[in-house]
């Protein structure tokens, strides 16, 4: 059974920096598209960043040049370094997983019925 815990949340001043960490079991013998999704009270969820069993990374453009996700497959986990950080980017975080093809190259989806394992969340709050 796939577990996601994450981690890092908190509260931060605009421009601040915060570090997100999400720790999967459950996981051996797949490989998987993992992903940040965020959202705020009242919106949908929406992909942050996403990276493939490749190592390759997709970004919301809100995220784009402050991000960075990665993973450390040696210690199934996964992060995602929030820098710049502005009040938009309040909001739940969640990690989530997507299996993905045992070969061969993958495009990892963005789209939330994708993902059949998600963590629990964690709040992140940036003030101005």
């Amino acid at each position: 059974q796939v577990q996601l815990v994450e981690s890092g949340g908190g509260s931060v001043q605009a421009g601040g920096s915060l570090r997100l960490s999400c720790e999967a079991s459950g996981i051996s013998g797949y490989r998987y598209c993992w992903g940040w999704f965020r959202q705020i009270p009242g919106k949908e969820r929406e992909a942050v960043a996403i990276v493939g069993p490749d190592g390759s990374t997709r970004y919301d453009d809100s995220a784009k040049g402050r991000f960075t996700i990665s993973q450390d497959n040696a210690k199934n986990t996964l992060s995602l370094q929030m820098n710049a950080l502005k009040p938009d980017d309040t909001a739940m975080y969640y990690c989530a997983g997507s299996r993905a093809p045992m070969f061969g190259t993958y495009a990892c989806p963005t789209s939330l019925p994708a993902y059949r394992y998600w963590g629990q969340g964690t709040q992140v709050t940036v003030s101005s």
